[in-house]
């Protein structure tokens, strides 16, 4: 498992959501899994690793990383349950194009 962060996006090798800088300055983010609402980066991070962690296993109540689950969901203000629900379900096609654009022009400024 493994959450991608550079200055402005953040990705994640086993899910689809991913993390952007929203307009407006570098603390504030937008992550695909929780739409309209504005993050800091720490808590975007927090987010992304638990869309990363919850996409790769079949998580529930007893599972042994359930605890970390329930940490990560609280620092978000959501439950466990819910926050898992909402990792669920796929990023807007929206959200996903402008994050593709993003990447790009991340790898295209590395080069």
């Amino acid at each position: 498992m493994a959450v991608t962060i550079t200055d402005t996006t953040m990705t994640s090798d086993h899910s689809a959501h991913t993390a952007r800088q929203a307009p407006g300055g570098q603390q504030r983010w937008e992550v695909s899994w929780l739409p309209g609402q504005i993050l800091d980066r720490n808590s975007a991070i927090t987010a992304m690793v638990l869309a990363d962690t919850t996409a790769a296993a079949d998580l529930h109540e007893g599972h042994r990383l359930w605890p970390h689950i329930q940490g990560w969901a609280a620092e978000l203000g959501l439950t466990a349950p819910a926050a898992v629900a909402q990792v669920s379900q796929p990023p807007g096609d929206s959200t996903r194009q402008q994050d593709q654009a993003s990447r790009q022009s991340d790898r295209e400024a590395a080069d």
